[in-house]
């Protein structure tokens, strides 16, 4: 059997006027700022005119640690939203944005699959509504200040050696990572080490993704720290006089976009910093915009439950005041399988006991998730592969931790294929069983925390950090940032540092090889291992099957 690709689905759509998606949420047309016919922004007004209303239920969905067979966490989100409104709740969903990065390089689009995708899906995939663009433009306008400040007499003493302040681009580029910057002689400034990260690292991403204001935007602006002088006392953005600026170019960036699934469903796309090297959820004012003018809102938490989930809880629900009403935990049967030792190429054959050697993964996740009080459900997300037995397995094995597993169809029937799951989830939401609370308390000390989320998430048995980095954090805490959450930068791919240790290691050790504080986020990053926060490309990058066709249409989205 052939089927169309991701692409040609979508190209396909039957999409409503955004207006008329507006008003299935009661947003009325002159409170949509359209780009185009497709997709809009909310107005501020909007935004505000809706916050004494209360709360619909928030649904979580996160994944086991993704491997190369697939997952398909954004095409669960979205088939379950679709379900949602199928069975007759008024439901929206709320992702995250595309990065240039990883579409150009490995992981493709993030728009879902199959008959669960939103849509317009070249546009989310390409520029979008220029939010990404306009948070590169704010952050290195930031950087060029620094530089310009120094140039023409320094007068704030920064101590040229502790700039902390990088640049962005919305691009793999690993050649960038560690450069020198201002050669060429005394017109160009002072020559100094520095680099890039990728624009969904930037501290300007976490930034507007928790804002929940053009005021608290730009006082979160101004509160970032990009140097420090002889002394180690911090110089502050707002010591640069950027942050009014930086506002000014993030105003309608700041404001969510709203665009539909293919069964025209509303659906908020905003924000896209990576879970593993960022907090990984998408902005604050999305989230809880939807939450007050629909009953159900389905959002995603990027990559395993490892990194994205507990981001979810400990940072965006900490600060956003947010409590999930239920999780829906994504895994298939490849995945378990590849879990169990099979290699990609064999994954076609049936073979259940590899899929019970993998679920060891699932379960850890399954465990960490109820750590947090909240009820789970695990979704299958069906391949065409699959066999009755493995299937069954994967029940199996889900009901011996005490959860349940349900098969879902929605990349090959769309909403017809969740409507077991959206029913199940729609139960036990409205039950109230929910008794949601973060891992750790404000009050523990930054160290403690790091060691609470490596051992009771990862199961690592020590964190390894030197002197220079303990010292660091105690500094930090002495400044009055101790109540400040962590935010771990790590592999996606394992519990792990060692992204080739899959399954559900213990009695590994965590290396910390970096910290970096984040005050107009609020939260401090902790580096761990050898993830980059600047990400390269791979062998075979995905651009180079990224074309124009003869008819002027892109081919090579997936």
């Amino acid at each position: 059997m052939s089927y169309l690709s991701d692409l040609e689905i979508a190209r396909g759509a039957s999409k409503l006027p955004i207006t008329q998606v507006g008003e299935k949420l009661g947003i009325k047309a002159q409170d949509l700022f359209a780009y185009g016919h497709d997709k809009a922004k909310v107005s501020q007004s909007f935004i505000n005119s809706v916050q004494d209303r209360p709360n619909g239920k928030l649904i979580l969905v996160t994944a086991i640690n993704p491997t190369p067979a697939g997952e398909g966490k954004t095409t669960t989100t979205v088939g379950l939203g679709d379900g949602l409104n199928r069975i007759g709740k008024k439901a929206a969903i709320c992702i995250r944005e595309a990065s240039l990065g990883p579409c150009f390089g490995m992981k493709g689009g993030a728009a879902g699959g199959g008959k669960a995708q939103v849509v317009p899906m070249e546009d989310m995939n390409l520029h979008f509504t220029g939010d990404f663009h306009a948070i590169t433009s704010a952050h290195n306008l930031l950087s060029a200040m620094i530089d310009n400040h120094i140039y023409w007499g320094n007068e704030l003493e920064i101590d040229e050696r502790r700039v902390t302040w990088k640049r962005v681009l919305d691009m793999n580029d690993r050649a960038l990572r560690d450069i020198v910057t201002s050669l060429g002689g005394v017109a160009n400034g002072f020559p100094r080490q520095t680099g890039f990260d990728i624009t969904v690292a930037s501290e300007v991403m976490a930034i507007l993704c928790l804002a929940t204001s053009l005021e608290d935007l730009q006082k979160r602006l101004g509160d970032i720290i990009v140097a420090y002088r002889r002394d180690r006392s911090p110089i502050y953005a707002r010591d640069i006089k950027a942050d009014g600026a930086m506002t000014v170019l993030l105003k309608d960036a700041v404001q969510p976009n709203l665009v539909q699934t293919l069964e025209n469903n509303p659906a908020f796309v905003h924000g896209g910093p990576f879970a593993n090297i960022a907090h990984g959820c998408n902005s604050v004012t999305a989230t809880t915009t939807a939450l007050k003018i629909a009953d159900y809102v389905v959002t995603e938490a990027g990559f395993g439950a490892d990194l994205g989930a507990e981001k979810f809880m400990n940072i965006k629900c900490r600060k956003a005041g947010l409590a999930p009403d239920f999780v829906v935990l994504v895994a298939t049967v490849r995945a378990m399988k590849m879990n169990g030792g099979v290699a990609k190429a064999d994954l076609g054959a049936e073979n259940v006991d590899a899929v019970r050697d993998g679920c060891a993964n699932l379960g850890r996740h399954i465990e960490n998730l109820k750590s947090f009080g909240v009820p789970v459900v695990v979704a299958i997300n069906h391949f065409v592969t699959d066999t009755d037995a493995e299937v069954q397995a994967v029940k199996d094995y889900v009901a011996s931790q005490g959860s349940e597993a349900i098969l879902c169809r929605h990349w090959e029937l769309g909403s017809e294929g969740t409507v077991d799951l959206a029913t199940r989830v729609a139960e036990i939401a409205e039950s109230g069983t929910s008794q949601f609370a973060p891992l750790y308390p404000d009050e523990m000390g930054l160290m403690e925390k790091i060691e609470t989320i490596a051992k009771r998430i990862y199961r690592a048995d020590e964190v390894l950090a030197d002197k220079k980095i303990r010292d660091q954090l105690r500094q930090w805490e002495e400044a009055g940032y101790g109540h400040l959450p962590v935010c771990m930068a790590k592999t996606q791919y394992s519990f792990s540092t060692d992204p080739n240790l899959r399954g559900a290691p213990v009695g590994h050790s965590l290396p910390v090889r970096e910290v970096r504080l984040s005050a107009g986020a609020g939260f401090v990053v902790v580096v761990c291992g050898e993830i980059m926060t600047m990400p390269g490309l791979p062998r075979v990058p995905s651009a180079e099957a990224i074309m124009l066709n003869d008819e002027g249409q892109i081919e090579g989205l997936f």
